[in-house]
């Protein structure tokens, strides 16, 4: 085992700071990579106002991997403090505000993250996977009929079988410091989260995907937890349909572990097929919150990743 191996994160939302919660026990050297397409709420807004990056998944990398004392702990608490009020401020996270006045401030968007980071003295880093905001665009068809939708809010909203995916602009240039810590990474990990619009862009943007195939480092795909209690965007599709559609957009993809939740373990034969077919194996713990069955725990997180480190 590498003592204080690389590890490179790629997601967003609330599944890479499941990830980054739990990685950041076992090294030092995390970088969080995180999409760039929100285009609702807090983020949706502030984007559209200031033709920002959208500031939501980025403030909650930062603070996922935020200093694990009194310091850390509170400022992590403020960035996600929301605004309650019956005007425009309504909703609005104060990390967000923060954000998007150091970008229109500096007009530089690591350089902004940086700053923030420094204040909440984090582990590791985070870096956008594009210095521009995009948009996910997807075909659904359903009872032979084909609809197109454009943005994140919209795709995760739209049902059907997905039969296109792409990013917006065609061909956006990958954060320079995202290909560095690909080409030096130990480890690569992706998801958990909401597959189309989480997870898939980082396999849909062409530059930093080139660089994850040719990349020698180990991976580790971390698939959703079963959950029958929402409608989220590719919720009820099986584990197969999940690595097929990675796979249908980088068909020479080398995976060396995909892990799940124990409870999916030995339902789909097929899926550990194609899992082998990736080059890797399926690996089943126990990784559901106590209470929140279909959030991952950080602490069964933290072990998995310490036993395949091992």
């Amino acid at each position: 085992m590498v003592l204080n191996p690389k590890v490179v994160c790629l997601g967003g939302g609330h599944g890479l700071a499941a990830t980054l919660a739990a990685m950041r026990t076992l090294t030092s050297e995390v970088t969080a990579v995180v999409t760039v397409a929100d285009n609702g709420g807090s983020s949706g807004r502030l984007r559209a106002e200031f033709n920002s990056l959208p500031p939501g998944d980025l403030r909650m990398a930062l603070t996922a991997l935020c200093a694990d004392d009194d310091w850390g702990r509170s400022w992590a608490d403020i960035m996600q403090y929301r605004f309650t009020s019956a005007g425009q401020m309504d909703n609005h996270a104060v990390g967000n505000l923060l954000l998007t006045a150091l970008w229109d401030r500096e007009l530089d968007p690591v350089k902004g993250l940086e700053r923030v980071g420094q204040l909440l003295k984090i582990v590791g880093k985070v870096l956008p996977m594009a210095i521009e905001p995009l948009d996910i665009q997807g075909k659904f068809t359903s009872n032979s009929k084909s609809i197109l939708v454009r943005g994140q809010i919209e795709v995760a909203a739209a049902t059907g079988q997905v039969s296109e995916l792409r990013l917006i602009p065609d061909k956006p240039k990958a954060t320079p410091q995202v290909i560095t810590s690909l080409v030096e990474a130990d480890w690569i990990t992706f998801g958990p989260g909401s597959w189309l619009s989480s997870v898939m862009p980082h396999f849909l943007l062409a530059e930093q995907a080139a660089h994850i195939q040719a990349s020698a480092a180990k991976k580790i795909m971390i698939f959703n937890l079963p959950d029958k209690t929402t409608s989220d965007e590719f919720a009820g599709f099986s584990l197969e349909a999940h690595l097929q559609l990675v796979l249908d957009h980088l068909p020479d993809l080398q995976i060396d572990v995909a892990l799940i939740d124990k409870s999916l373990d030995g339902y789909e034969p097929k899926f550990s097929e194609l899992v082998a077919k990736c080059g890797g194996k399926v690996m089943a713990f126990d990784l559901a919150d106590s209470k929140q069955k279909f959030h991952h725990d950080r602490d069964k997180l933290s072990s998995a990743f310490a036993h395949i480190f091992g």
